[in-house]
């Protein structure tokens, strides 16, 4: 198995965790941030719809330009970003081959060039970023009101199945 089938696998494996923890989150509760200097639950779960939509730009342009971009207001139309992203994403890993996996993109954060690096780097980054930011809003979960998901394991809300 490749790293480019390996990331495929784990993508597609992910999803349905990731789409646990989402629910997880009370709608009415998006402005929580346990801290004045955290991000709120609504900015982080941007921030993942966001770099979905980069990776599915990397594949097909070779470049993401990231600038600040507020949260929508509407917490289900952070969440639909998010679903519509990760599918396109899954779509785009599935058909890319590895010319394209190796291919250089480049990251630029407000014009400016970032990182140069070949787009499976990215993918992996941007992947194991998500799942960084996955595990920062199964923290904000209980504090927010809700039942924390079995993730890998039983939760003190969740004995898994």
């Amino acid at each position: 198995m490749s790293t480019r089938e390996f990331l495929e696998s784990r993508h597609k494996a992910e999803y349905p965790t990731f789409v646990k923890v989402l629910k997880a989150l009370p709608r009415e509760r998006f402005d929580y941030r346990p801290h004045e200097r955290s991000p709120s639950a609504a900015e982080i779960v941007w921030t993942l719809a966001r770099e979905t939509k980069a990776c599915c730009d990397l594949i097909d342009h070779g470049r993401v330009n990231w600038t600040a971009e507020p949260a929508p207001a509407d917490p289900e139309a952070i969440l639909s970003a998010f679903e519509k992203h990760y599918a396109a994403l899954d779509e785009r890993i599935g058909r890319l081959n590895e010319g394209g996996w190796q291919s250089k993109a480049r990251l630029l954060v407000n014009g400016q060039l970032f990182r140069e690096a070949a787009v499976g780097e990215f993918l992996w980054y941007l992947f194991f970023d998500a799942i960084h930011h996955r595990g920062q809003l199964s923290t904000y979960i209980r504090p927010m009101g809700g039942q924390v998901p079995s993730i890998y394991g039983p939760s003190g809300d969740d004995p898994g199945s």
